[in-house]
């Protein structure tokens, strides 16, 4: 039987709610939220591909220049991740945090330290086989 993403969607958050409750015992563990933001061009595909990617950046290391072509999700365990995105302002994110991405934007990620590494976790949902990145000259 398959569960429509509105069913997976309200099962996952049913076992989050009661998570939260349990977690007031206790020894239990309780999830933090980092980031909770609305998204908009998500992939509509009857089923969507869901990729987790690390990554670690040297001091002065930098990405190509790209876009994406639904959101992605950075979360930075180490150091900060310092992005620039065409037309807006550069974002630094710090260990900790995360940041949603926009599809369709140039951008360039950076680790500007030059002693401490970088190191991430990204999180990109999108059709299936949809490459993770567009290289842009």
């Amino acid at each position: 039987m398959r569960m429509s993403s509105c069913s997976a969607a309200a099962a996952v958050a049913g076992l989050l709610l009661g998570a939260r409750a349990q977690a007031q015992e206790a020894g239990l563990a309780k999830p933090n939220l980092v980031l909770r933001q609305l998204v908009e061009a998500m992939p509509r595909d009857a089923s969507q591909e869901v990729r987790i990617l690390t990554a670690t950046f040297k001091p002065g290391d930098r990405t190509v220049r790209h876009s994406h072509r639904f959101p992605v999700t950075v979360y930075v365990l180490e150091g900060a991740f310092t992005l620039e995105l065409k037309g807006q302002p550069a974002v630094v994110v710090k260990a900790g945090e995360a940041y949603v991405e926009p599809p369709h934007v140039e951008m360039v990620g950076y680790n500007r330290s030059a002693v401490e590494p970088t190191k991430v976790v990204i999180f990109y949902v999108s059709g299936r086989d949809t490459p993770f990145l567009d290289p842009l000259h």
